[in-house]
């Protein structure tokens, strides 16, 4: 329901006209939309639980309140007599309906129990992918008697290990389908056993042989805030997504493009522009001059910035602040009572104006402009499975505000406009619509069009 203060909060940056119809608006282009559901599946969560202090009663409630799709998940951990088994994740599947990531996380080597326990997710629905080691610069391997990665010399150990998980879950007839994610911070190479490639090129000058497959994605974690970038500003997330090397995060080009550490070369911008790629961790802590509400709407422009820029799949650190663990711990959508922070708040808001369980046969066109759109005004443009359009505009500028017209190509019947900070419900519906004025400033707005009245 909104409230009087909340309309009043509305109309403070909300400011809506109809503009008169008329012939098409010169600037208005015809644009492909994507299926909501795509970008619903996109949204994802770093999670532990049972075994760190977190009920399973209690995930399902938070992962079902925000609307997450998919659980980044693995081995480490697993056992047959718990407190974390394979059944405990079937179960999280089963009432939730997310999928998991399955990796062997930081330090597995055991690729046999990877493909095993990944059938068992796969014959259940739950499998999303398979994921390789996470952050191998952090924590070493040790594969077949061979040490690489953390404090070693060489990572060629690393390297191995990636291109055996490939090898044993495309071979697999039940997992051959599924994709298989790069190990994280490839970047950090000691040496060049090509593991900023997917799979190594004719030519590449790397240790491992030309034609070595690692992976289907290449995956990062391109956290928003990084000590080349450590303070808010304005298009922080959409800066965090950057493929080139105009990003000043951990992102896509340090890790595949040119490699941070060694500068080894790998894939030329043209190529990374449309290499498949996803984040298997990005967030921010809450200190400093990051507050809740900063959290919040970071978090939740970070999920459109990151699939309007090319990621399948985003995955945020973290779903509840660990209570094991010393040190900062204010990652989490929830605090450690479980109380939702305003992350989880927004976040569940905009996941349920955006709600949609069918399937869109095929994505529509738009027509639609944003004119004279300002660096920091983006937009994706989705639809519902029953054939709205659903719009979504957002603004990340760290102060001020701007005021934006967007234009259609053709006349709307009906337009409803929602603010995610506010509720789920419309925070304005127009009629005969062929122009839409708003004033943005820092989170986005959910523009739901009818079908034209041609």
């Amino acid at each position: 329901m909104i409230t009087p203060s909340k309309m009043l909060r509305s109309l403070a940056w909300l400011a809506l006209a109809v503009v008169p119809i008329a012939p098409g608006h010169s600037l208005a282009a015809p644009q492909t939309a994507i299926a909501t559901n795509d970008f619903l599946d996109s949204i994802g969560v770093v999670t532990t639980f049972p075994d760190r202090g977190q009920p399973l009663a209690r995930t399902i409630e938070m992962v079902r309140y925000c609307g997450f799709r998919w659980v980044r998940a693995g081995i480490e951990g697993l056992s047959d007599n718990g407190p974390t088994t394979i059944q405990t994740f079937l179960d999280l599947h089963r009432e939730t309906g997310v999928r998991l990531n399955w990796g062997l996380v930081s330090g597995g080597t055991d690729v046999k129990k990877l493909v095993e326990t990944g059938k068992v997710l796969a014959e259940a629905g739950a499998l999303l992918a398979f994921e390789g080691n996470n952050e191998p610069n952090n924590w070493g391997v040790t594969y077949q008697g061979e040490k690489g990665g953390g404090s070693e010399r060489s990572w060629m150990a690393v390297a191995k290990l990636q291109r055996d998980l490939y090898q044993a879950v495309k071979s697999d007839p039940v997992l051959a389908k599924y994709p298989v994610w790069s190990i994280s911070e490839s970047g950090a190479q000691k040496d060049n056993v090509g593991l900023q490639f997917l799979t190594i090129p004719p030519g590449a000058g790397t240790r491992m042989p030309d034609g070595t497959t690692y992976a289907d994605y290449a995956n990062v974690h391109n956290y928003i805030y990084h000590s080349h970038s450590p303070y808010p500003a304005d298009n922080k997330t959409w800066h965090a997504a950057d493929p080139t090397a105009a990003s000043r995060v951990d992102g896509l080009f340090g890790n595949f493009g040119v490699t941070w550490a060694r500068g080894f070369r790998g894939y030329t911008q043209e190529q990374l522009d449309t290499l498949p790629r996803v984040t298997t961790e990005t967030g921010t802590t809450i200190g400093g001059a990051v507050t809740e509400q900063m959290h919040g709407l970071n978090l939740m422009s970070l999920y459109l910035a990151q699939f309007k820029r090319g990621y399948a799949y985003t995955s945020v650190y973290l779903l509840r602040d660990r209570t094991d663990e010393g040190g900062n711990q204010s990652f989490g959508f929830y605090k450690a009572d479980y109380s939702p922070r305003k992350a989880a708040i927004y976040l569940h808001n905009l996941t349920a104006i955006l709600a949609d369980k069918g399937i869109l046969a095929k994505p529509g066109q738009l027509d639609f402009t944003i004119a004279d759109q300002p660096e920091t005004v983006h937009d994706l443009l989705l639809q519902h499975s029953d054939g709205t359009f659903q719009l979504v505009v957002w603004d990340e500028r760290l102060s001020g505000q701007d005021r934006v017209t967007v234009h259609f190509g053709d006349t709307r019947a009906s337009v409803r406009t929602y603010d995610p900070t506010i509720g789920v419900d419309p925070v304005q519906t127009l009629s005969n619509v062929r122009s839409l004025e708003t004033t943005l400033s820092d989170h986005p707005i959910v523009i739901a069009l009818s079908p034209s009245m041609q």
